[in-house]
């Protein structure tokens, strides 16, 4: 029995994307090359020591799956008093996010490349975070992909251990489905609570993205859900 055990191949974690690379532009590879060394931080197995990296004490930010940057770099360019770490994997977002630092001198933005899952559970530490924000993640529409989609019950969990009191998780989606999916899960967890009777309008500092305009263009709503960690 404990040989046939040992033989069993390890399970694959199941991921909340699908690593589609696309094409690199020169500008994305030159700025993965020369500008993460800057502002890049790589994987780690602890907390990280955030006022070490950014040299100083200033709130922290969380940014999951920023795409191409344009949002994370537009926040951060107003907000100039809050340090933002900025998580994805996919590799041209990560290079046009770095040419955006670069080009506005964001000294409050650093960008880590890796599954956002593991970046909370391990490079966070508790308690230690003024706000995450998730804006547009994959809803995984098909029934048989909701396995995949990223606000499942453990991770609202973590998400909301590194929260400091009072701070705020913010999530937005266009996808009807993955809005009532992530207002009932977000509900249910008890560290907590909804700054909303439901949804809520958008803020007025969340920029809205190329994206994001194009679907309203389609019609297609979109709910905003911020939640305080109690």
């Amino acid at each position: 029995m404990l040989a046939d055990s040992a033989e069993q191949p390890p399970r694959r974690p199941i991921r909340s994307y699908v690593l589609r690379q696309g094409r690199l532009s020169p500008a994305q590879r030159r700025a993965c090359d020369d500008l993460f060394p800057r502002y890049g931080v790589p994987f780690a197995t602890g907390p990280v020591d955030w006022p070490a990296i950014f040299g100083r004490v200033a709130p922290v930010v969380l940014e999951i799956g920023f795409g191409m940057g344009e949002t994370t770099a537009a926040i951060a360019d107003v907000h100039r008093d809050i340090d933002f770490i900025a998580v994805d994997v996919h590799l041209p977002g990560v290079g046009s996010l770095l040419n955006r630092i670069e080009a506005l001198d964001l000294g409050n933005v650093r960008v880590i490349r890796n599954d956002a899952v593991e970046v909370v559970h391990t490079m966070i530490a508790p308690s230690s975070l003024a706000a995450i924000h998730i804006f547009f993640p994959d809803p995984w529409p098909k029934k048989r992909h909701h396995k995949r989609r990223l606000l499942k019950p453990a991770f609202v969990r973590a998400v909301a251990e590194r929260l400091v009191p009072h701070g705020y998780l913010h999530v937005a989606t266009d996808w009807n489905d993955y809005a009532e999916h992530a207002l009932a899960t977000l509900g249910s967890e008890a560290l907590l609570a909804n700054a909303a009777a439901g949804f809520t309008e958008r803020p007025p500092w969340r920029p809205l993205t190329k994206f994001e305009a194009r679907g309203q263009k389609l019609g297609h709503h979109v709910y905003d859900l911020v939640f305080k960690r109690v």
